[in-house]
């Protein structure tokens, strides 16, 4: 990315919002997004993980999913976070839960419809509502193992404190070359599953998804953190 590009963004000040509800509901979200008319980049569909009984994260237990990200000004984005919470009743069962991440980068084009939305934004800035957590409480911990170990992450981390978890089906481009960096066969079919967990729970959640599910595992799972800006709906 250049340096203009990256002044541009510094300008902006992006967020990436991203909502995980019940597929009824992500139809209700992308009307509220078209109100506004705010571009939803991307809608896919995933499976929740949470275990029996437990409905305090997202209250979706063994049902579909949809997953929508949209890239936003963080005025914007906290706008929206409020937006949703109210008219989707965030945080309530069968429901859902959105937050938001910290971009720092993209493509010009990404830039420039940015900022047309930020041109949208009236007076001033909008702050963080009593809903909304900061920064430091939250983290995404992303896991990317082999197709049919979803579960086994799950069996790992909910004993050191995560609650529920988001599944998506992949597929690897690369796997050659993934074996000749690792040294190791790995699947092209592949899970990715998401778990938005208390920054304070994130060490522990990792090492144990690691030691169960990391690379030398038949899972040959990899595991990354990513943090959170701001969330709504873990009432």
């Amino acid at each position: 990315m250049t340096n203009e590009m990256k002044n541009e963004l510094k300008k902006v000040s992006l967020r990436v919002l991203f909502l995980v509800v019940t597929p009824k509901l992500a139809r209700r979200a992308i009307d509220l997004f078209q109100e506004k008319n705010i571009p939803v980049l991307h809608e896919f569909r995933a499976q929740g993980t949470a275990s029996e009984g437990i409905i305090n994260w997202l209250g979706l237990d063994g049902v579909d999913k949809s997953v929508i990200t949209v890239i936003l000004p963080v005025e914007m984005a906290n706008k929206m976070l409020r937006k949703l919470y109210k008219h989707l009743q965030l945080g309530a069962p069968n429901s859902g839960v959105a937050f938001t991440i910290r971009l720092s980068g993209g493509s010009s084009r990404m830039v420039k419809m940015s900022e047309a939305l930020q041109e949208k934004i009236d007076g001033a800035s909008v702050g963080r509502s009593e809903m909304e957590m900061a920064e430091s409480e939250y983290r995404m911990i992303v896991t990317v193992v082999n197709q049919g170990y979803s579960e086994e992450v799950m069996e790992a981390a909910r004993p050191v404190g995560a609650t529920g978890g988001t599944v998506f089906h992949s597929r690897r481009i690369g796997s050659e070359e993934a074996k000749r960096f690792w040294g190791i066969n790995v699947q092209q079919e592949r899970e990715i599953v998401l778990i938005l967990a208390e920054k304070s729970k994130k060490k522990e959640i990792m090492r144990a998804i690691g030691e169960k599910c990391g690379l030398k595992s038949e899972a040959q799972g990899v595991v990354l953190a990513l943090p959170v800006d701001s969330v709504v709906g873990l009432d």
